[in-house]
């Protein structure tokens, strides 16, 4: 199983970013989906997560973002609008996956993609 993460990039504060993570390989079912990030120095941090009934958000972004899936292509997507410098960091996606002949959920990182807001 694999997470493949894209939309990373150099965005002027104020401006909107979209990522999107796809899950590829045997997977039989996918619980939660979410993005985190980590900035230099700094702890990954939950971003936010989606299941099938809920999504949250850490407070740094409420209101800024927005988080969706697609089940049938086993992805996840981030909006974030209003960037701010702070918002400059990693951004890994997470999935946690129930693999094809297996009965319980393995918890799997995408590779990273950079998030700069900077004028």
């Amino acid at each position: 199983v694999q997470l493949q993460a894209s939309g990373g990039g150099l965005v002027q504060p104020g401006g909107s970013l979209r990522l999107s993570c796809a899950a590829s390989g045997s997977i039989f079912g996918i619980n939660a989906m979410g993005w985190y990030r980590q900035a230099p120095g700094k702890q990954r941090e939950l971003v936010a997560t989606i299941t099938s009934g809920n999504r949250n958000y850490a407070e740094s972004v409420k209101g800024r973002s927005t988080i969706s899936r697609d089940n049938a292509k086993n992805a996840v997507y981030l909006q974030m609008n209003s960037l701010k410098p702070e918002d400059t960091a990693v951004y890994y996606c997470n999935a946690k996956i129930v693999r094809i002949g297996l009965d319980y959920q393995n918890n799997y990182w995408g590779q990273g993609t950079q998030v700069t807001v900077s004028s």
